[in-house]
């Protein structure tokens, strides 16, 4: 065994270059160094007691929760104050940058897409034979059996199979295009048809449509897939040049 081993910057370096992290490592500078220009472009600044309140919140999330806690977390992650306050300033400058971007965009763009954040609360089993699925259809819908029953004999899925195939509330994106429009033109409670996808066919109860609400964890991830959006297109559009050790 080595009594000691030392651990350079080119050590590391190369090491993401041998886990093939480059990529996502490349993406990430470009992503901050685009934020950082948004900013400065649009005159963002950052206000000395939210950075104060950012950290507070950043120590909160990651359980720091004495300046002990904190430097240790630092130790951990070879990481100086400096860097601490960087992290932070990069996050908060970023949610300004969204804010400022997307802030006005969001109750349009929920009005506009509405439809793709509504939701169903179904039951469903998934079958190898058609054949076998409309004669469990119509078995279940002349009242001679029941979900449940076919939910225990048909799937293999333990979990699922002892709730009696309920599948709780899916989001119409989660839905393959061919099951979602019979989905949600159901008219609940309603027993679909067998429908028959590239996975099988689905024996699907519609128990209830949950019609989408912009509260504020839709409202955020709307911003975020706006922002993701832009992100994607300023990316594609920069050039990037990388300048790495060939070692």
């Amino acid at each position: 065994m080595l009594p000691a081993i030392t651990i350079t910057t080119n050590d590391i370096v190369h090491q993401v270059k041998l886990t093939c992290q480059i990529p996502d490592m490349i993406e990430g500078i470009v992503t901050r160094k685009i934020i950082a220009a948004t900013a400065e472009s649009a005159g963002i600044a950052v206000e000395i007691e939210e950075l104060q309140k950012a950290a507070d919140q950043f120590r909160l999330m990651n359980k720091l929760e004495n300046s002990e806690d904190t430097w240790a977390w630092l130790q951990q992650h070879s990481m100086s104050l400096d860097d601490f306050e960087e992290i932070v300033y990069t996050n908060l400058i970023a949610g300004k940058v969204v804010q400022h971007l997307f802030g006005d965009k969001v109750e349009p763009y929920f009005f506009e897409h509405q439809l793709d954040y509504a939701a169903a609360v179904i039951y469903e089993v998934v079958l190898d034979d058609k054949d076998l699925a409309m004669e469990l259809f119509y078995a279940l819908d002349e009242g001679e059996t029941s979900f449940y029953d076919i939910a225990h004999e048909y799937i293999d899925d333990t979990q699922l199979r002892r709730s009696g195939g309920y599948r709780g509330i899916v989001k119409r994106q989660e839905f393959k295009p061919e099951i979602s429009a019979a989905v949600f033109a159901a008219e609940p409670p309603q027993l679909l048809k067998p429908i028959v996808s590239s996975k099988g066919v689905h024996l699907i109860l519609v128990e209830e449509i949950v019609k989408s609400e912009l509260d504020e964890k839709l409202r955020s991830q709307i911003m975020s897939d706006l922002f993701s959006g832009w992100l994607k297109g300023e990316i594609g559009e920069v050039e990037i040049m990388t300048q790495l050790d060939s070692n």
